[in-house]
């Protein structure tokens, strides 16, 4: 089996490029990578840590 190419996007709420990009097209991992300098290289995530983590930078802890 071939490995999928990365889907690479940015948050919608992005207004510049000092941020991380996401390829979440891939239901085994989740890839993500600087925005700024992709030279360096991507981190690996499995899915349900990488939901979780989303799970958690959502909550309104004010």
């Amino acid at each position: 089996m071939r490995p999928m190419t990365p889907n690479w996007r940015t948050s919608s709420y992005t207004k510049s490029d000092t941020c991380v990009e996401v390829a979440d097209n891939d239901p085994d991992e989740i890839l993500v990578r600087d925005t700024k300098d992709r030279s360096r290289g991507t981190m690996s995530v499995p899915p349900a840590s990488w939901d979780a983590f989303v799970e958690f930078i959502g909550r309104d802890i004010g």
